[in-house]
């Protein structure tokens, strides 16, 4: 298959993804490795709520990724592209901040596919 080179956007979205990969991780790492409660959904979400500020984060999320999660299970069906319930998985394994960019790129490029466009600008 001919590879081709991505675009700016492209990049951007990868770039974004792979930190938010990266960085939420660490700090679920340093919990892991250092907090006095183990990983759980029911402790972060119990953490999540413990002062107005983290309830603002939390509810923020939540209320934030849920209809982007919707829009990309739909916008992804409507593209034909493949595996679109892994968006989803990953978002709860691993971060929002890196499935949200990785779907992204693969929108972007399964867009310029579609429209027979070269990947480059």
């Amino acid at each position: 298959m001919n590879q081709k080179p991505l675009t700016p956007i492209m990049l951007f979205y990868l770039f974004c993804s792979l930190a938010g990969l990266v960085i939420p991780w660490y700090y679920n790492i340093q919990h892991i490795r250092y907090g006095d409660t183990p990983f759980t959904v029911a402790a972060w979400l119990r953490a999540g709520m413990a002062t107005p500020l983290t309830r603002s984060i939390t509810t923020d999320f939540l209320i934030g990724t849920t209809p982007v999660l919707i829009w990309m299970v739909r916008e992804g069906y409507r593209l034909k592209m493949k595996h679109i319930w892994l968006y989803v998985l990953l978002t709860f394994l691993i971060a929002f901040a890196f499935t949200c960019p990785l779907f992204l790129f693969f929108r972007e490029r399964k867009l310029r596919t579609n429209a027979g466009l070269p990947t480059s600008e």
